[in-house]
């Protein structure tokens, strides 16, 4: 057969050179057709529809630090759930008792990755009230995760009504004392029982909740600044010192890649931590705590396991600078906590250069031999704000100043002031209050 000619429709396609542009210009093209609402033949997400199931059989709740606890898989007394399907689309979301899904065994989600999800958490404040902080970035990622997968897109602000109504459900009992929170899981799985390759025709939206044990808790010796303090270039003394509580990494062997550009690291999707797991066990076999990724034959930073990843060092001219990966190129989440360091470095701490762009762990040895490495970091949901004690890079030992006794004041000071806002602490946009509901 011979060849057939295409002609491009208007407006025509990036050119086939950059198949990443490809990818971005139909997701750019789903998610604005979302948010403008010019698809309208099928229902759209409707909070207003919700309808709510109570639970007849509910749980106790667990004592703080218990086995149910660190399981990580003690849920409250429900969940939300919401169907779509092609034909209608969204059906009216629920929020029933905690249970079971029923799917069928050839659903997309079990052969095709067509799943993504969101993580974050609900905190109860010094004064009572209940708080989601930024919100509406896990729910933005969260449609751009489930754009990138082709499952259907929502309007942002009608999925954060749900989630806000949702924890005003399961608040009062779950998180009922100041200084608690719990971890909240948005997830979209496509469900239509059929086997093929293409796009989902069904799909599930639900949000559960799981208690959650302290993954950020320091060393009890650690002392907690009141503010962003001066980072700490001292040499360790009697007072300083302490056991080094931070986190241990071990770098990605050449082998062992997370993510690649054009790829899908900056979609929060199951298909980008299985394959990790291999690289984690043999990390924690090993004495250390995650993953540090790198890319690439100049061994580029990328993450620290499934968190984002920070250095504060001296410029060879003797600049501060705080340095992570930059966006942009499918390799790095965007991380909610990684949005908020950067934003408030920026805004309070003038004498710091920040900067987002790619490094490599050869940069970092140099930083450490010529005295200038001053702290690391992970930043993410779980672990929250997590200081490096110590990198293993490929025979290579890296131990920051927090591994031999030095404090990392810089990275507490952080930590103290989102937990502020997260807890009500200093009253501030990023943390939303969440009107609750006493059943």
């Amino acid at each position: 057969m011979a060849p057939v000619a295409i002609t491009p429709i208007s407006p025509p396609s990036p050119t086939l050179d950059d198949t990443s542009k490809l990818t971005k210009a139909g997701t750019q093209t789903i998610l604005s057709e979302t948010v403008s609402n010019s698809s309208p033949a099928v229902a759209d997400l409707d909070a207003s529809k919700l309808i709510f199931t109570p639970n007849l059989n509910p749980k106790s709740v667990p004592a703080p630090n218990s086995p149910e606890v660190w399981s990580q898989n003690y849920t409250t007394d429900h969940m939300l759930t919401a169907r779509w399907t092609e034909q209608s689309g969204w059906e009216a979301p629920e929020i029933r008792p905690y249970g079971p899904l029923s799917i069928m065994p050839t659903a997309s989600v079990l052969h095709y990755a067509t799943e993504c999800f969101e993580g974050l958490k609900a905190y109860r404040g010094a004064d009572g009230k209940a708080r989601l902080f930024r919100p509406d970035r896990n729910a933005r990622r969260f449609l751009q995760s489930a754009t990138r997968i082709s499952l259907p897109g929502f309007p942002p602000e009608e999925f954060l009504k749900l989630l806000k109504k949702f924890v005003g459900t399961e608040a009062p009992k779950w998180i009922p004392e100041p200084g608690q929170f719990i971890y909240i899981r948005p997830t979209m799985i496509a469900t239509a029982p059929a086997l093929g390759v293409q796009k989902p025709r069904e799909a599930l939206l639900y949000i559960m909740m799981v208690l959650f044990p302290p993954l950020d808790e320091p060393s009890p010796a650690a002392a907690v600044p009141k503010s962003l303090p001066a980072p700490s270039t001292q040499t360790p003394t009697q007072e300083t010192k302490r056991p080094a509580a931070g986190m241990r990494l071990l770098a990605s062997s050449h082998d062992m890649i997370r993510a690649w550009p054009g790829g899908f690291g900056n979609a929060k999707v199951g298909a980008n931590y299985g394959p990790s797991l291999v690289a984690q066990g043999e990390a924690r076999s090993r004495g250390y705590d995650q993953i540090l990724w790198l890319f690439g034959d100049e061994c580029f930073v990328t993450e620290a396991g499934g968190s984002n990843f920070f250095v504060l060092w001296k410029t060879p001219e003797g600049r501060l600078e705080l340095v992570t990966a930059p966006l942009g190129d499918g390799v790095i989440l965007e991380g909610v906590t990684r949005a908020s360091v950067l934003d408030l470095v920026r805004r309070t701490r003038p004498d710091i250069d920040v900067v987002e762009r790619k490094f490599t762990m050869q940069e970092l040895l140099k930083a450490a031999d010529e005295g200038r490495l001053l702290e690391a970091f992970g930043a993410g949901t779980a672990f929250f704000i997590a200081p490096c004690s110590d990198i293993h890079f490929r025979g290579v030992d890296l131990v920051l100043p927090l591994g031999k006794g030095v404090l990392a004041d810089f990275a507490m000071g952080i930590k103290k002031t989102l937990k502020d806002i997260m807890y009500g602490n200093e009253q501030h946009e990023w943390g939303v209050v969440v009107e609750e509901e006493k059943l």
